[in-house]
């Protein structure tokens, strides 16, 4: 699953980024309100956690934001605006859980898995005769399970869960490896052929195609 923490506070970011990723969860963040919109806007993410106070935009301002675009991922804020009013304001914006600073992390851990146990449909993707299980973090083709590297289950479930648009390979490097600097992108392609070999994928039947020069898009 694929968390974006919205936080200006790099301390606060590395310890939850360091904590999300050992307990299996790919984790981006965002420094401030209007990049983190952008991110937002550019990919899916599974939950969202949202500091209130941020440059540029705040949290109640991107969380309305995002509400307006339809957009329906889990909003759990983390901030230390306190009261009974902010609290009620927040979740009005469209949140979906508050949560004061300072919390535990094995509070807010489960209050993500509440929130993903809450959203069982979408525990599953598919494309094709594809099926990725996130809850148990398995490939199936036709049923039959397919054994893949951690980095090639996130690519692929990256590719999946932006189904019907090209992911470009920067997109992929910042978004999957987590890299915000110039990058080799060619590492990619050498994921993508150990994709392509394992599920069997053949050219004229191809359910993730390359779009050259550009990147990479999955279609039904």
């Amino acid at each position: 699953m694929h968390l974006l923490i919205v936080e200006d506070e790099a301390g606060i970011v590395q310890f939850l980024q360091q904590g999300l990723e050992e307990e299996g969860y790919t984790v981006s963040s965002a420094a401030d309100g209007s990049l983190a919109f952008e991110k937002i806007q550019k990919q899916n993410f599974d939950l969202i956690l949202l500091d209130w106070m941020l440059p540029k935009m705040t949290g109640l301002e991107l969380c309305k934001a995002i509400r307006l675009k339809n957009n329906t991922t889990p909003i759990i804020f983390l901030t230390a605006r306190d009261t009974v009013q902010e609290t009620i304001e927040g979740l009005k914006a469209g949140a979906n859980d508050y949560i004061k600073k300072p919390f535990s992390f094995d509070e807010l851990l489960e209050r993500i898995k509440i929130h993903f146990r809450n959203q069982g449909e979408v525990l599953k993707l598919t494309l094709g005769s594809i099926t990725i299980d996130l809850a148990q973090h398995r490939v199936l083709v036709n049923d039959a399970e397919v054994a893949f590297t951690q980095r090639e289950f996130e690519l692929l479930t990256y590719l999946i869960k932006n189904k019907g648009k090209v992911c470009t390979r920067s997109q992929i490097i910042e978004d999957v490896w987590d890299i915000h600097f110039e990058y080799d992108t060619g590492v990619i392609d050498v994921f993508m052929n150990a994709i392509r070999k394992k599920l069997n994928l053949k050219n004229e039947q191809d359910n993730i195609k390359t779009v050259r020069g550009v990147g990479y898009i999955a279609n039904d």
